[in-house]
Protein backbone atom coordinates (compact mmCIF):
# COMPACT_ATOMS: atom_id res chain seq x y z
CA UNK A 1 0.00 0.00 0.00
CA UNK A 2 1.79 3.63 -1.31
CA UNK A 3 2.88 5.58 1.91
CA UNK A 4 2.65 2.50 4.53
CA UNK A 5 6.30 3.26 5.86
CA UNK A 6 5.49 7.20 6.00
CA UNK A 7 2.32 6.26 7.67
CA UNK A 8 3.30 3.52 10.52
CA UNK A 9 6.65 4.89 11.27
CA UNK A 10 4.69 7.11 13.75
CA UNK A 11 2.45 4.63 15.13
CA UNK A 12 5.09 3.97 17.59
CA UNK A 13 3.82 7.08 19.03
CA UNK A 14 0.01 7.40 17.73
CA UNK A 15 -0.95 3.98 18.05
CA UNK A 16 1.14 4.46 21.82
CA UNK A 17 -1.42 7.09 22.67
CA UNK A 18 -4.94 6.54 21.01
CA UNK A 19 -4.37 2.30 22.24
CA UNK A 20 -3.25 1.45 21.79
CA UNK A 21 -6.34 3.01 23.04
CA UNK A 22 -14.34 8.23 27.95
CA UNK A 23 -14.28 13.46 30.17
CA UNK A 24 -17.68 13.34 31.86
CA UNK A 25 -20.48 13.60 29.15
CA UNK A 26 -23.41 11.54 28.49
CA UNK A 27 -25.11 10.59 24.81
CA UNK A 28 -27.65 13.43 23.31
CA UNK A 29 -30.47 12.59 24.89
CA UNK A 30 -29.86 11.70 28.24
CA UNK A 31 -32.38 12.78 30.72
CA UNK A 32 -29.92 14.36 33.48
CA UNK A 33 -32.94 15.00 35.78
CA UNK A 34 -34.24 11.42 35.99
CA UNK A 35 -32.18 9.28 38.77
CA UNK A 36 -31.65 6.06 38.02
CA UNK A 37 -31.36 2.96 40.74
CA UNK A 38 -27.37 2.69 40.57
CA UNK A 39 -24.57 4.95 39.83
CA UNK A 40 -21.90 3.78 36.80
CA UNK A 41 -18.72 5.12 36.31
CA UNK A 42 -16.49 4.10 33.13
CA UNK A 43 -12.98 4.77 33.22
CA UNK A 44 -10.64 3.44 30.77
CA UNK A 45 -8.55 4.05 27.80
CA UNK A 46 -8.79 4.47 23.93
CA UNK A 47 -10.37 0.06 23.55
CA UNK A 48 -13.34 1.82 25.80
CA UNK A 49 -13.67 5.81 24.88
CA UNK A 50 -13.59 4.03 21.11
CA UNK A 51 -11.54 6.92 19.42
CA UNK A 52 -11.14 5.37 15.83
CA UNK A 53 -14.04 6.09 13.33
CA UNK A 54 -15.06 2.41 12.84
CA UNK A 55 -16.55 3.25 16.31
CA UNK A 56 -18.49 5.80 15.82
CA UNK A 57 -18.61 9.73 15.52
CA UNK A 58 -17.11 11.84 18.26
CA UNK A 59 -20.25 13.10 20.09
CA UNK A 60 -18.37 15.70 23.44
CA UNK A 61 -19.88 19.27 22.93
CA UNK A 62 -17.45 21.26 23.72
CA UNK A 63 -14.90 18.72 22.64
CA UNK A 64 -11.85 17.75 25.44
CA UNK A 65 -9.77 15.61 22.97
CA UNK A 66 -10.76 12.45 24.50
CA UNK A 67 -12.47 10.95 21.08
CA UNK A 68 -15.33 9.31 22.76
CA UNK A 69 -17.47 7.63 20.19
CA UNK A 70 -21.23 6.97 19.89
CA UNK A 71 -20.97 3.05 19.08
CA UNK A 72 -18.33 2.89 21.93
CA UNK A 73 -19.31 0.26 24.34
CA UNK A 74 -20.60 2.11 27.65
CA UNK A 75 -22.51 4.06 25.21
CA UNK A 76 -24.23 1.20 24.47
CA UNK A 77 -24.97 0.15 27.60
CA UNK A 78 -26.04 3.83 28.21
CA UNK A 79 -28.68 3.06 25.73
CA UNK A 80 -29.66 -0.37 27.07
CA UNK A 81 -29.47 0.54 30.44
CA UNK A 82 -30.18 3.66 30.82
CA UNK A 83 -33.46 3.51 33.26
CA UNK A 84 -30.95 1.84 35.80
CA UNK A 85 -27.80 3.25 35.61
CA UNK A 86 -26.68 6.83 35.63
CA UNK A 87 -23.21 6.86 33.94
CA UNK A 88 -20.64 9.26 33.73
CA UNK A 89 -18.38 8.17 31.71
CA UNK A 90 -14.53 9.41 31.53
CA UNK A 91 -12.42 7.19 29.71
CA UNK A 92 -10.12 9.05 26.83
CA UNK A 93 -7.58 8.02 24.31
CA UNK A 94 -4.04 7.58 25.32
CA UNK A 95 -4.99 6.81 29.06
CA UNK A 96 -2.44 4.91 31.18
CA UNK A 97 -3.46 2.99 34.55
CA UNK A 98 -1.87 6.27 36.07
CA UNK A 99 -4.43 8.53 34.40
CA UNK A 100 -6.76 6.81 36.02
CA UNK A 101 -6.19 7.25 39.50
CA UNK A 102 -2.58 9.36 39.86
CA UNK A 103 -2.42 12.23 36.95
CA UNK A 104 -4.09 14.63 34.69
CA UNK A 105 -3.91 13.13 30.82
CA UNK A 106 -3.23 15.99 28.27
CA UNK A 107 -5.68 14.65 25.70
CA UNK A 108 -4.81 14.86 21.73
CA UNK A 109 -8.01 14.24 19.73
CA UNK A 110 -7.27 13.69 16.04
CA UNK A 111 -4.16 16.13 15.96
CA UNK A 112 -1.56 13.62 13.93
CA UNK A 113 0.62 16.19 11.87
CA UNK A 114 2.85 13.64 11.00
CA UNK A 115 0.01 12.08 9.08
CA UNK A 116 -1.20 15.36 7.55
CA UNK A 117 -3.86 16.02 10.35
CA UNK A 118 -4.38 18.77 11.65
CA UNK A 119 -6.93 18.94 15.24
CA UNK A 120 -8.30 22.68 14.84
CA UNK A 121 -9.41 22.23 18.55
CA UNK A 122 -5.75 21.09 19.70
CA UNK A 123 -3.81 21.81 22.19
CA UNK A 124 -6.48 20.76 24.96
CA UNK A 125 -6.62 21.45 28.62
CA UNK A 126 -5.73 18.45 30.56
CA UNK A 127 -8.49 16.52 32.13
CA UNK A 128 -8.25 15.32 35.94
CA UNK A 129 -7.56 11.71 37.04
CA UNK A 130 -10.67 9.66 35.47
CA UNK A 131 -11.48 8.67 39.58
CA UNK A 132 -12.21 12.43 40.05
CA UNK A 133 -15.77 11.35 39.40
CA UNK A 134 -15.72 8.43 41.67
CA UNK A 135 -17.91 8.99 44.81
CA UNK A 136 -18.86 7.34 47.64
CA UNK A 137 -22.61 6.61 46.11
CA UNK A 138 -21.14 4.70 42.96
CA UNK A 139 -22.63 1.36 42.73
CA UNK A 140 -20.62 0.01 39.59
CA UNK A 141 -17.09 0.69 38.75
CA UNK A 142 -16.02 -0.24 35.32
CA UNK A 143 -12.19 0.28 34.18
CA UNK A 144 -10.21 -0.88 30.65
CA UNK A 145 -6.92 -0.48 30.92
CA UNK A 146 -3.20 -1.22 31.08
CA UNK A 147 -2.44 -1.54 27.30
CA UNK A 148 -0.66 1.85 27.27
CA UNK A 149 1.39 1.49 30.33
CA UNK A 150 2.37 -1.80 28.68
CA UNK A 151 3.76 0.31 25.22
CA UNK A 152 1.23 -2.23 23.50
CA UNK A 153 0.74 0.22 20.50
CA UNK A 154 4.47 1.22 20.68
CA UNK A 155 5.65 -2.11 20.05
CA UNK A 156 2.94 -2.64 17.34
CA UNK A 157 3.98 0.42 15.66
CA UNK A 158 7.79 -0.19 15.73
CA UNK A 159 7.42 -4.22 14.64
CA UNK A 160 4.93 -3.29 11.84
CA UNK A 161 8.09 -1.61 10.49
CA UNK A 162 11.09 -3.53 11.34
CA UNK A 163 9.40 -7.15 9.40
CA UNK A 164 11.35 -8.07 6.16
CA UNK A 165 9.40 -11.41 5.86
CA UNK A 166 11.48 -13.58 8.34
CA UNK A 167 12.25 -14.28 11.85
CA UNK A 168 11.35 -13.00 14.85
CA UNK A 169 12.76 -9.05 14.57
CA UNK A 170 9.76 -7.61 16.69
CA UNK A 171 10.40 -10.39 19.75
CA UNK A 172 14.17 -10.26 19.20
CA UNK A 173 13.74 -6.48 19.84
CA UNK A 174 11.27 -6.59 23.01
CA UNK A 175 11.27 -9.87 24.58
CA UNK A 176 14.37 -9.07 26.74
CA UNK A 177 11.89 -5.97 28.77
CA UNK A 178 8.39 -7.39 28.36
CA UNK A 179 8.68 -8.95 31.75
CA UNK A 180 9.37 -5.24 33.25
CA UNK A 181 6.94 -4.00 31.65
CA UNK A 182 4.21 -6.18 32.52
CA UNK A 183 5.61 -6.38 36.26
CA UNK A 184 4.88 -2.61 36.20
CA UNK A 185 1.49 -2.93 35.14
CA UNK A 186 0.48 -5.45 37.57
CA UNK A 187 1.82 -3.31 40.30
CA UNK A 188 0.64 -0.32 39.01
CA UNK A 189 -2.80 -2.01 38.37
CA UNK A 190 -2.79 -3.09 41.66
CA UNK A 191 -2.68 0.22 43.34
CA UNK A 192 -5.06 1.47 40.69
CA UNK A 193 -7.71 -0.87 42.12
CA UNK A 194 -6.70 -0.35 45.62
CA UNK A 195 -7.07 3.61 45.28
CA UNK A 196 -10.65 3.04 43.59
CA UNK A 197 -12.03 1.32 46.35
CA UNK A 198 -11.05 3.79 48.71
CA UNK A 199 -13.17 6.35 46.68
CA UNK A 200 -16.28 4.18 46.42
CA UNK A 201 -15.72 1.14 49.08
CA UNK A 202 -19.44 0.15 48.42
CA UNK A 203 -19.20 -0.28 44.52
CA UNK A 204 -18.56 -3.25 42.62
CA UNK A 205 -15.49 -2.43 40.36
CA UNK A 206 -15.00 -4.55 36.93
CA UNK A 207 -12.19 -4.79 34.86
CA UNK A 208 -12.42 -5.05 31.14
CA UNK A 209 -9.75 -7.52 29.99
CA UNK A 210 -8.73 -6.85 25.93
CA UNK A 211 -10.30 -8.57 23.24
CA UNK A 212 -8.89 -10.80 21.00
CA UNK A 213 -6.36 -9.06 18.07
CA UNK A 214 -4.18 -11.69 16.47
CA UNK A 215 -5.64 -14.77 15.74
CA UNK A 216 -3.92 -18.18 16.87
CA UNK A 217 -3.91 -18.99 13.31
CA UNK A 218 -1.72 -16.12 12.06
CA UNK A 219 -1.84 -17.87 8.26
CA UNK A 220 -5.07 -15.77 8.22
CA UNK A 221 -2.99 -12.87 8.35
CA UNK A 222 -1.48 -11.19 5.37
CA UNK A 223 2.16 -10.32 5.40
CA UNK A 224 2.43 -6.05 4.23
CA UNK A 225 -1.27 -5.91 4.76
CA UNK A 226 -1.91 -2.50 6.42
CA UNK A 227 -5.32 -3.85 6.78
CA UNK A 228 -4.05 -6.30 9.03
CA UNK A 229 -0.51 -6.18 10.50
CA UNK A 230 1.97 -4.48 7.88
CA UNK A 231 4.87 -6.31 8.35
CA UNK A 232 4.87 -7.96 11.50
CA UNK A 233 6.17 -11.75 10.85
CA UNK A 234 3.71 -14.78 11.60
CA UNK A 235 6.16 -15.45 13.73
CA UNK A 236 6.37 -12.63 16.03
CA UNK A 237 2.42 -12.30 15.66
CA UNK A 238 2.35 -15.76 17.51
CA UNK A 239 4.61 -14.28 20.64
CA UNK A 240 2.92 -10.94 20.55
CA UNK A 241 -0.48 -13.16 20.86
CA UNK A 242 1.26 -15.30 23.98
CA UNK A 243 3.37 -12.82 25.50
CA UNK A 244 2.03 -9.83 25.35
CA UNK A 245 -1.42 -9.63 24.65
CA UNK A 246 -2.44 -12.60 26.76
CA UNK A 247 -0.03 -12.52 28.88
CA UNK A 248 -1.41 -8.44 29.73
CA UNK A 249 -4.49 -10.19 30.28
CA UNK A 250 -3.06 -12.46 33.15
CA UNK A 251 -1.58 -9.59 34.75
CA UNK A 252 -4.74 -7.58 34.74
CA UNK A 253 -6.67 -10.63 35.87
CA UNK A 254 -4.36 -11.28 38.64
CA UNK A 255 -4.53 -7.97 40.09
CA UNK A 256 -8.19 -8.19 39.81
CA UNK A 257 -8.11 -11.08 42.39
CA UNK A 258 -6.40 -8.49 44.82
CA UNK A 259 -9.38 -6.64 45.43
CA UNK A 260 -12.42 -8.95 46.89
CA UNK A 261 -15.06 -5.86 45.39
CA UNK A 262 -13.16 -6.31 41.78
CA UNK A 263 -14.07 -9.04 39.01
CA UNK A 264 -12.54 -9.75 35.66
CA UNK A 265 -14.53 -9.47 32.70
CA UNK A 266 -12.90 -11.20 29.72
CA UNK A 267 -13.49 -10.34 26.40
CA UNK A 268 -10.99 -12.34 24.65
CA UNK A 269 -12.65 -15.90 25.13
CA UNK A 270 -15.35 -14.79 23.06
CA UNK A 271 -13.56 -12.63 20.28
CA UNK A 272 -11.19 -15.59 19.39
CA UNK A 273 -12.84 -15.57 15.98
CA UNK A 274 -13.22 -12.01 15.25
CA UNK A 275 -9.22 -11.18 15.13
CA UNK A 276 -7.87 -8.04 13.10
CA UNK A 277 -6.95 -11.07 10.08
CA UNK A 278 -10.87 -12.72 10.28
CA UNK A 279 -11.67 -10.52 7.51
CA UNK A 280 -15.48 -11.30 7.29
CA UNK A 281 -16.05 -11.28 11.34
CA UNK A 282 -13.26 -8.83 12.28
CA UNK A 283 -14.32 -7.29 15.61
CA UNK A 284 -10.78 -5.15 15.50
CA UNK A 285 -9.68 -2.99 12.78
CA UNK A 286 -5.81 -3.46 11.25
CA UNK A 287 -3.26 -0.37 10.98
CA UNK A 288 -6.17 0.82 8.71
CA UNK A 289 -9.61 0.02 8.35
CA UNK A 290 -10.83 -2.46 5.96
CA UNK A 291 -11.54 -0.77 2.78
CA UNK A 292 -9.92 2.49 3.46
CA UNK A 293 -7.32 4.26 3.79
CA UNK A 294 -8.17 5.36 7.44
CA UNK A 295 -6.26 4.70 10.33
CA UNK A 296 -7.73 2.32 12.60
CA UNK A 297 -4.42 1.69 14.61
CA UNK A 298 -5.82 -1.86 15.98
CA UNK A 299 -8.69 -1.16 17.64
CA UNK A 300 -12.35 -2.69 18.11
CA UNK A 301 -14.86 -1.59 15.30
CA UNK A 302 -18.90 -1.08 16.13
CA UNK A 303 -19.16 -4.94 16.03
CA UNK A 304 -16.40 -5.31 18.83
CA UNK A 305 -17.76 -2.64 20.80
CA UNK A 306 -20.83 -4.31 20.62
CA UNK A 307 -19.76 -7.14 22.18
CA UNK A 308 -17.51 -5.61 24.79
CA UNK A 309 -20.97 -4.02 25.81
CA UNK A 310 -23.18 -7.56 25.64
CA UNK A 311 -20.36 -8.74 28.32
CA UNK A 312 -19.83 -5.92 30.77
CA UNK A 313 -23.79 -5.39 30.51
CA UNK A 314 -23.98 -8.65 32.25
CA UNK A 315 -21.48 -8.08 34.64
CA UNK A 316 -23.22 -5.21 35.64
CA UNK A 317 -26.53 -6.65 36.07
CA UNK A 318 -24.57 -9.03 38.00
CA UNK A 319 -23.07 -7.11 40.21
CA UNK A 320 -26.06 -5.24 41.42
CA UNK A 321 -28.38 -7.89 41.80
CA UNK A 322 -26.34 -10.20 43.71
CA UNK A 323 -25.15 -8.67 46.17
Amino acid sequence: MTGFSTRVAVLGCSVALAASGLAVGAPAGADPAARADFQWVALGDSYTAGVVGAAGNTYEVPRDGCQRTDQSYPVIIERDLGSLFDAVNVSCGGATIEDVTVKAQEPFGYHLPVFGIEDPDYPFPAVAPQDDVVRDDTDVITVGVGGNTLGFGEILGQCALTGNGQGTPCKDKFAGDIQARLDTVEQQYTRMLAALHERASKAKILTIGYPAVIPADTTKCEYDNTEHFGKITRSDLDWLRQNVLEALNERIKKSTGTQQAATFVDLYESSKDHSVCDDENKWVEGLTRRGSDELALVHPNAAGQRHAADRVEAAMLDAVFTR
